[in-house]
């Protein structure tokens, strides 16, 4: 048990997560959807399959296109974090800050004004690579509207990244994605065409 409140149990498909997500201790509901807040990706539906192309198991795979509405007021900069919940250590697929506080969207496979180190130390979308036997995974995006600009250079790490915005979070939004690794017949088959 990770002691995920019941409301962001609720809001990444109400399973408890393997490991604590950033939400968890950065947010309550009340901030969640704050004034509408939404995150969302014209690629797949909040709780539906990801696309291999944004995964390891499609070659040129890229992070996939997001898209969100206006922040709450108060809102200087905007901050995504993407985590596996279904990972047991925490799994850190992106850190992306430095997003204008305002109606906005990345492209699919666009470059961040900032990105941080994701948990293999790239600054980069860590494509999604579940194996068979661990099944489904939850690939959490976490959109956070923050109070202050973020003056970390690009690179720094999830914990340096969360210390600078703890206590400036003035809204929340949340997307969930799920995937698991295709069956070995399929990708057999996709590697001989």
């Amino acid at each position: 048990m990770t002691g995920t409140p019941d409301w962001l149990v609720r809001a990444i498909g109400g399973k408890e997560p393997a490991s604590a997500l950033t939400a968890s201790t950065l947010v309550d509901e009340k901030t969640f959807g704050k004034n509408g807040f939404t995150l969302s990706s014209p690629a797949f539906s909040d709780g539906d399959q990801l696309d291999p192309s944004f995964t390891a198991y499609e070659e040129d795979a890229v992070a996939p296109p997001l898209e969100w509405s206006a922040p709450p007021p108060g809102a200087m900069e905007l901050v995504l974090i993407v985590e596996d919940a279904d990972s047991d250590n925490s799994l850190c697929h992106w850190l992306v800050w430095g997003l204008a506080s305002q109606k906005g969207k990345l492209l699919e496979g666009e470059v961040p004004p900032r990105v941080g180190k994701n948990s293999r130390g790239n600054s980069e979308w860590l494509l999604p690579s579940p194996s068979d036997a661990e099944g489904e995974h939850r690939y959490v995006f976490q959109l956070f509207a923050v109070d202050l600009p973020i003056t970390l250079m690009p690179g720094a790490t999830k914990e340096a990244l969360v210390e600078a915005i703890e206590d400036h979070i003035v809204g929340a939004s949340i997307l969930t994605g799920r995937f698991s690794a295709p069956e070995q017949e399929e990708w057999d088959e996709d590697e001989e065409a």
